[in-house]
């Protein structure tokens, strides 16, 4: 048995049919880098949990997974250099970056397969304040896919640079998104002026958007237990079997008739798996114990995040 765990329960995939217009889409992703590809189904998967989770119609919800998909479409006009850098940016590479948001717009305007789900390619990086970008249009100009995708997408990005292999202290993730979602002290005149000092009091995301990934993660961390403790019963089945072994050698080495010999033989090796024999069982079994140890400890760690997670007020 292979423990298995996915970080991302792709329930998009799962909970829709692939219409013409969404086996297109993933086609494009195709021809993105690797990284910007995964990155985009990622904020698919993330959104459409989110939407669940926001209890939106069934409708939205597969539009919006749909933008998110196609989020960083624009990124195929970056040059390869720029997007995969990885030191820091330039100023005038930063430009460049930032343009993925328009170019991915009009190339959704010109495709009509594209063109309804444009609004996620443009808005992702936009924020509540004012001061996103390309527009740096406020909260009542930024759609609700915009609003959801660009949580998803900083969500991931933040996940991926951190290469989590488990939830194991992922609210420091959280925090840093809540962070964002309150009000900042550093927000440019101009853009105070030009919203007329109304959103000064807005963050950059929504934070109900960040509610519902709160209770996203803690989902996908019950999922992990739930996983990490399967394989654990597994491990348990396995340290019984070999400690059953081993009782039956101990009664091999203390008896003398050798028809008894025999029996324990045949059938401890009857019991063996894997390559096990008489040389090594011990060494496996001290490995299994080892690994139900740490498995305990996975288990007990994920249970504190939970804790920690809805210690968090957003």
């Amino acid at each position: 048995m292979k423990e298995e765990f996915d970080f991302y329960s792709k329930t998009c995939l799962k909970s829709y049919n692939l219409n013409e217009t969404m086996r297109y889409q993933l086609g494009l992703l195709d021809t993105l880098d690797a990284f910007t590809r995964v990155h985009s189904e990622n904020v698919a998967n993330i959104t459409c949990r989110l939407c669940e989770i926001l209890k939106l119609n069934k409708t939205f919800t597969v539009y919006c997974t749909m933008c998110a998909y196609l989020h960083d479409i624009g990124k195929l006009f970056v040059p390869p250099e720029i997007l995969q850098k990885n030191g820091s940016l330039t100023d005038e590479e930063y430009t460049v970056i930032k343009n993925h948001t328009t170019n991915g717009y009009k190339m959704c305007m010109e495709d009509e397969k594209l063109k309804p789900y444009a609004n996620g390619a443009l808005y992702h990086h936009e924020a509540l304040n004012g001061t996103g970008y390309p527009n740096g249009v406020t909260k009542k100009d930024i759609p609700m896919e915009g609003q959801i995708i660009r949580v998803a997408d900083e969500f991931d990005a933040i996940v991926s640079k951190r290469q989590y292999k488990s939830h194991i202290g992922i609210t420091d993730t959280l925090k840093l998104l809540i962070k964002e979602t309150e009000p900042s002290t550093s927000i440019p005149k101009s853009v105070a002026l030009k919203s007329m000092e109304e959103n000064v009091v807005l963050g950059k995301i929504n934070s109900k958007i960040v509610r519902a990934l709160c209770k996203v993660v803690v989902d996908d961390i019950n999922y992990e237990i739930s996983c990490v403790m399967e394989y654990s019963k597994y491990l348990q089945t396995q340290i019984e079997r070999l400690e059953y072994i081993n009782k039956l050698n101990i009664k091999m080495q203390k008896t003398k008739k050798q028809n008894k010999v025999d029996y324990y033989k045949a059938s401890i090796n009857l019991m063996f798996q894997g390559g096990e024999d008489f040389r090594n069982y011990k060494y496996v079994l001290e490995e299994y114990r080892t690994a139900k140890l740490q498995r305990t400890e996975i288990i007990n760690n994920l249970f504190s995040e939970i804790k920690e997670i809805k210690k968090l007020r957003v």
